[in-house]
């Protein structure tokens, strides 16, 4: 029997990806650093799968020689503070560019994540026209890494050294149940729902840019679960439809919201009254800081997705629900 590989998985969209590959009956390989598996508590009901790795995953490929029907590599540092530019190309693109070399040669169909901090401040857009990708500039480490695998990738293919069939997803602010491990690079929906908690307020960075009110920064918000479905989408996983034949795609709702906007969600799913408050933004990372993102969709929906995305309302309220169920766990 053939087996589907998700790297990444002891980690928030890895462990959600195969949690629903497991429901749909996938034979799973489940990649990352063995510890993280015991770890995390929100990732304690593991699937049932064969865990290998990270550091022992290209070994394992070779000595197993598994029959592969497809690879959801997820895995990455994603960490936007990470300064380190040689660990974030040992991990983020060497790692990749062999996955993308085994996938090649042994004609094995690729799902992989990019990142909307490609995009940088979005001077240039957030269109994922792939004939302007190498306009852009991002503003860390972290999304320049991407920046250069998505480059590689294209690259590869034009000279003829690709998957079968490939797509990169550009991840937008996605949140959802089972992130808590990702602590300061979580999602402000879960550390909204930590600070009322512990205090009853929530706490946002103030606008350090003329014309914004504070609190009116935005971001293209997207929910885990919605994420996880165009990931099956893409490589037609379960479904009628083949998936994506080749490409990067943007992947959030097509639709910015205020982080104003997300904390009221939050204290409406609560059933309280709103009390906000605002700090500084952190000057280390002030010049960096993006104003506005929102991805431009139309790509994937002209190749067939087209499933509505959830409203920031409904996901945050179906977030708090699943936090809440834990709580009492």
């Amino acid at each position: 029997m053939s087996c589907t590989i998700v790297t990444g998985a002891a980690g928030f969209i890895g462990y959600r990806m195969a949690e629903r590959l497991s429901r749909d009956g996938a034979q799973l390989v489940l990649v990352d650093h063995l510890a993280h598996f015991k770890s995390r508590a929100e990732h304690s009901q593991l699937p049932s799968a064969q865990i290998v790795d990270r550091d022992r995953f290209f070994d394992w490929l070779r000595d197993s020689r598994p029959r592969v029907s497809q690879i959801y590599h997820l895995g990455a540092c994603a960490r936007t503070t990470e300064f380190d530019r040689a660990y974030l190309d040992r991990v983020n693109v060497q790692f990749s560019k062999r996955i993308w070399t085994y996938c090649a040669e042994r004609r094995v169909p690729l799902i992989y994540a990019s990142s909307a901090a490609t995009y940088g401040g979005g001077e240039f857009g957030y269109d994922d026209d792939e004939s302007r990708m190498h306009r852009l500039r991002p503003l860390n480490p972290y999304g320049e890494s991407k920046r250069i695998f998505d480059l590689w990738a294209l690259g590869q293919e034009k000279r003829g050294l690709s998957p079968p069939t490939w797509a990169g997803f550009k991840f937008f602010n996605v949140y959802g149940f089972g992130e808590r491990h990702k602590q300061s690079m979580s999602s402000v929906v879960l550390q909204a729902f930590d600070q009322i908690e512990g205090t009853g307020e929530i706490k946002l960075f103030r606008s350090h840019r003329r014309g914004i009110r504070d609190g009116e920064q935005k971001r293209d918000f997207i929910l885990v679960e919605d994420v996880i479905s165009v990931l099956e989408f893409a490589a037609g996983f379960g479904l009628t439809q083949p998936g994506l034949a080749r490409g990067i795609y943007n992947l959030g709702t097509g639709e910015s919201r205020s982080f104003l906007d997300l904390a009221q969600a939050v204290f409406d799913a609560r059933g309280q009254k709103a009390k906000i408050g605002f700090i500084d933004t952190p000057a280390a990372i002030r010049d960096k800081y993006q104003y506005f993102t929102e991805a431009c969709m139309d790509r994937l929906k002209n190749a067939g997705y087209l499933r509505a995305f959830t409203s920031l309302e409904e996901g945050v309220a179906h977030y708090l629900s699943q936090l809440n169920t834990q709580k009492t766990i």
